[in-house]
């Protein structure tokens, strides 16, 4: 492991040097393709440097501890000692996972789609309570949303609604998502004061670029027509909602938010390249043996992953075994412990895995 540490921090260092270079930092591209790399290696080397420094000063204190020291001296010296290997113990624990392999999909925007399950008009608006949700996280993580499609009821909840999430890290933050989100709440309709289970699924989908999915023009189909919704002076006055079919996998995607055609049909190319690529990826991860069943965050999306009980104020993630006894708070945005705590997990297995 000291081994890597030590070419990684010559690694960074060299690139360090390259952005200091002022021909390198006119080549916009190439400086770009740096940046993110000397930030990708930032928090190891960092950590690195901070466990260099511990197991110097241990090396200190046990010379000071064979030299001549008073009684107090000796046991000041003696419990900096014990505090400093503690701290090295740990550092080495959080190196490991570091220098674990990232998933090469961390740093991208996301395309998040949720949809109304089991459950009516009740998971129609449980839909749109976890849109805000999102909306409040994202906003909190400091990424942007900007609506891609959508499918509103007349209550105010969604049958259908996709997002674009833009942000540093935003996969890396919304991949553990993915999943059937199950609701259990009295709805307003219920006049007897019956507990009512209704699911929403959701997915997360890493954005892709042109490069990484090549798509034949050849093999699309489109078609525009008015758009429909909520309401808004332009809706059913001009063909700017567009449909796509993929014809060799029968894919279909919609884009009516926009009041240009042309925007429209950017966004329904990004969702459409999106869908692609996560499909592409999981024929890929098949082949493996361990496929993504066995990590944490990114399961399939049938598999129910959360609930969220509202009499007893609790959110309980299953895979993790995790209990918050604060719904409200939860669903204000701040998910960002559970988060926490199933990147911690993932880690954990992934850590687990490369010691086997």
């Amino acid at each position: 492991m000291l081994d890597k540490l030590r070419d990684t921090e010559q690694k960074y260092i060299g690139i360090e040097d390259s952005l200091a270079d002022p021909e390198i930092m006119s080549r916009t591209g190439e400086y770009a393709v740096l940046m993110k790399e000397y930030k990708a290696l930032t928090p190891v080397v960092e950590k690195y440097r901070q466990y260099r420094a511990t197991k110097n000063n241990i090396e200190g204190i046990n010379q000071m501890l064979e030299g001549e020291l008073d009684r107090e001296m000796r046991e000041l010296a003696s419990e900096e000692l014990k505090t400093a290997k503690e701290e090295l113990t740990a550092l080495e624990e959080e190196l490991k996972v570091l220098l674990l392999p990232r998933d090469e999909n961390d740093d991208k925007n996301v395309i998040v789609e949720i949809r109304a399950g089991a459950g009516g008009e009740e998971a129609a608006l449980f839909a749109g309570v976890l849109y805000r949700m999102y909306g409040m996280f994202s906003d909190k993580e400091g990424f942007r949303i900007s609506v891609m499609n959508s499918n509103p009821t007349e209550l105010g909840g969604f049958r259908q609604i996709a997002f674009n999430v833009e942000g540093d890290g935003a996969y890396s933050r919304f991949k553990f998502e993915s999943g059937v989100h199950r609701v259990q709440r009295v709805p307003e309709t219920e006049t007897q004061g019956r507990i009512h289970t209704s699911t929403v699924t959701v997915a997360v989908l890493p954005e892709a670029e042109e490069v990484e999915i090549e798509i034949n023009p050849a093999d699309l189909k489109f078609e525009t027509c008015k758009s429909s919704g909520a309401g808004g002076q332009h809706i059913n006055k001009t063909e700017s909602a567009v449909r796509i079919l993929h014809i060799p996998t029968g894919t279909v995607v919609e884009c009516q938010e926009e009041r240009s055609q042309f925007k429209n049909r950017d966004k329904a190319m990004k969702m459409l390249r999106a869908i692609l690529y996560d499909r592409k990826q999981r024929e890929q991860s098949d082949k493996i043996a361990k496929d993504r069943r066995d990590q944490v965050g990114t399961g399939d999306r049938s598999e129910k992953i959360r609930t969220y009980n509202y009499p007893q104020s609790r959110v309980t993630d299953h895979r993790i075994k995790m209990t918050i006894h604060s719904l409200d708070d939860f669903l204000n945005g701040n998910i960002g412990e559970m988060i926490d705590a199933l990147a911690t997990a993932e880690a954990a297995e992934k850590l687990k895995g490369e010691q086997a």
